[in-house]
């Protein structure tokens, strides 16, 4: 029937399926919901290792992300905005995003602003786990070369290593693999050495 809500497509997201849009509104705020290529994804919260690995990043990271700081300074972190890419668009949530300053949406931290951000990260971090990295390793990663997002770090707790990735004629280039306690110093922040350590021990 032409007025059965099920059939009836959402003006906010006319390119994708109404049972996708549903199933996207309806997930439940203890869930991550995603969708990629027109395919909705529901999975849970992170586990807590994979939150700590993304926490103490996070904080190494703050100083970029100060805006009162005096150095290194000219950044904004986010941990897991969800970001809609594209013209259905693709709704992804990586664990931590940040954009240089002068291209982060204005007014986008205000208590009125949308629950989203539609401006491409400069630099994105995913934190690997059994559950996610086939997606974050395939669909999510053609979704971030596409938007061109320039830097991309994979964390992976579970063997204690984190990929840099620079984006170089529209293909991701690995940088380097850091490995174990040493210390990690990858574009786009290299202006600070994080010891990798901080990320695995509690």
């Amino acid at each position: 029937m032409a007025g059965d809500p099920a059939l009836t497509r959402d003006p906010r997201f006319p390119n994708l399926r109404p049972d996708v849009v549903q199933g996207y509104l309806d997930a439940p705020e203890t869930m991550v919901a995603e969708v990629i290529d027109g395919e909705l994804s529901v999975m849970p919260r992170p586990r807590p290792r994979h939150a700590h690995a993304a926490m103490r990043l996070s904080r190494r990271l703050g100083g970029f992300s100060d805006p009162m700081g005096d150095d290194p300074g000219g950044w904004v972190i986010l941990v897991e905005p969800e970001l809609h890419l594209g013209p259905k668009p693709d709704i992804v949530v990586p664990d931590l995003a940040g954009w240089h300053r002068e291209r982060f949406p204005e007014g986008a931290l205000d208590d009125d602003a949308p629950g989203h951000l539609d401006v491409a990260p400069d630099w994105v971090c995913e934190v690997l786990s059994l559950r996610t990295e086939a997606s974050d390793r395939g669909k999510k990663m053609r979704v971030y070369r596409r938007e061109g997002v320039g830097h991309l770090w994979y964390v992976a707790p579970a063997v204690q290593t984190v990929e840099a990735y620079q984006l170089e004629r529209k293909r991701y280039v690995l940088l380097e693999t850091y490995e174990g306690e040493e210390g990690l110093r990858a574009a786009p922040f290299e202006a600070v050495e994080i010891p990798l350590a901080v990320l695995w021990k509690v």
